[in-house]
C-alpha cells in the first residue's frame, strides 16, 4: 500500500464539501437536494465511480465550479467519494441536507481552508483516510479573540 497526500486545488476562498456516497444514484440525488435546499446556489459536483466503467460522474448549475469539481474529483480518484463546490452559499446552508441523502456515508470536510486529503492506494484501487483541513492551532484564544469571535457571527447574521 502507499499513501499519497493529494491538495485540493480550488481558489483561496472557495468553499466545498468532501465526502463519500456508495451508489451511481448519488450524483443527481445530491444535485437535487442543494438545488430543493439553496435555489439560488451556484455549485459543481464531482463523484467517482468505483465500479463498472469507474468514472468521474458529475453535475451542477457553473460550468466553472463543474470543472473544478471534475478535475479535483479526478484527481482523488477515490472510489465513491463526491466532492462539491459552491459560490453563494456556504457548507452550513447545505450540510445537513447532504448528510441526510441516503446514499450518503460520510463527510469527510466542509470549508474554504486549504485541505490536503491522504489517500492509501493498492493493486485494487484508491481510497480516502482523512484529511488535513487547514492550519495547525497556534495556541488558545484569548478574551479579546473571544470578543471578536461572537462580534463577527453577529455581525454575519448567524447569531443574535
Amino acid at each position: 500500500m502507499d499513501l499519497k497526500t493529494v491538495t485540493i486545488e480550488k481558489p483561496a476562498d472557495m468553499n466545498f464539501i468532501l465526502g463519500q456516497a456508495h451508489f451511481i444514484k448519488t450524483i443527481e440525488d445530491l444535485y437535487e437536494a442543494i438545488v430543493q435546499t439553496v435555489p439560488g446556489m451556484k455549485f459543481g459536483i464531482g463523484f467517482c465511480e468505483s465500479s463498472g466503467p469507474a468514472l468521474v460522474r458529475y453535475a451542477g448549475n457553473d460550468p466553472r465550479l463543474i470543472e473544478l469539481a471534475q478535475n479535483n474529483a479526478l484527481a482523488l480518484g477515490c472510489g465513491h467519494c463526491f466532492i462539491i463546490f459552491m459560490d453563494g452559499g456556504f457548507p452550513v446552508n447545505i450540510l445537513n441536507t447532504i448528510k441526510n441523502v441516503p446514499e450518503v456515508c460520510r463527510v469527510f470536510c466542509a470549508t474554504a481552508n486549504p485541505v490536503e486529503v491522504i489517500v492509501a492506494e493498492t493493486e485494487q484501487g484508491r481510497g480516502i483516510l482523512g484529511v488535513i483541513d487547514g492550519l495547525k492551532s497556534k495556541g488558545l484564544e484569548t478574551d479579546a479573540d473571544i470578543k471578536y469571535r461572537k462580534e463577527f457571527l453577529r455581525k454575519i447574521g448567524y447569531k443574535l
